[in-house]
């Protein structure tokens, strides 16, 4: 267990007024079993989430240019989710500092990812007060480069089309291009081949009744050729 103080020293944290750190790390349980305690952390984790929110927004949109606004979203989604607060809290270990009732402590609260990304938002929700949006930034930032990896290794988070983007510009610093290099059928039932390529090389080719599902389509079937290592 730690202190709130020990926390956030051993976070890396600096905050002017101490109390806004304690007030992040006060559980309404605990409130509920000390009524001297006039307030929870539940205000600071309605700002906590407008900030991360924003940031990560921001972060995405300069750190992926080629992006369009549906990709964006589905990675700010894969970013924002509970399990990936959580797992942000889990790194600095914030449930050993949170401050629980007895009955949610015994209930296994401090390893409970809904209660562990709330403490998170909450945290930073306070930092935003104490320190403004830079510290924030200062703070989360480094943290993303390896949460994109972790989304980008569950597919089901993101299409093909946003899971090879990110791969294209991590590893080979390139954008992918889609051409459609074949069109077929008559005008109620056309069919589309288009080919994704990766710098010089074509990595793969994808057939579907709309532009938008062939790219899909080639971008799923590139993806499924780096898997084997063959881009």
């Amino acid at each position: 267990m730690l202190t709130p103080e020990e926390f956030v020293q051993k976070a890396g944290l600096h905050f002017k007024d101490p109390q806004l750190a304690r007030r992040a790390l006060t559980h309404s349980s605990y409130v509920n079993e000390n009524p001297e305690i006039q307030e929870d952390n539940e205000r600071l984790e309605f700002l906590g989430d407008a900030a991360l929110d924003f940031l990560i927004a921001a972060w995405i949109y300069r750190h992926y240019p080629e992006m369009d606004e549906g990709q964006l979203t589905r990675l700010r989604s894969a970013l924002v989710r509970t399990e990936q607060l959580a797992a942000f809290a889990e790194e600095i270990q914030l449930g050993e500092a949170v401050l629980l009732g007895h009955g949610e402590e015994s209930s296994g609260g401090r390893t409970r990812q809904a209660l562990l990304c709330d403490a998170f938002e909450s945290l930073m929700g306070a930092l935003y007060i104490d320190s403004g949006l830079e510290a924030v930034a200062g703070f989360l930032e480094p943290k993303l480069p390896q949460a994109v990896s972790q989304a980008v290794e569950d597919e089901s988070l993101m299409d093909g089309r946003s899971l090879l983007q990110i791969w294209a510009q991590a590893e080979k610093g390139e954008t992918p291009r889609y051409r459609t290099i074949e069109t077929s059928g008559p005008d109620h039932d056309r069919e589309f081949i288009v080919e994704v390529s990766v710098g010089e090389q074509a990595a793969a080719r994808g057939r579907g009744k709309s532009k938008q599902e062939a790219a899909q389509a080639a971008a799923s079937e590139a993806l499924r050729i780096i898997q084997k290592g063959g881009v």
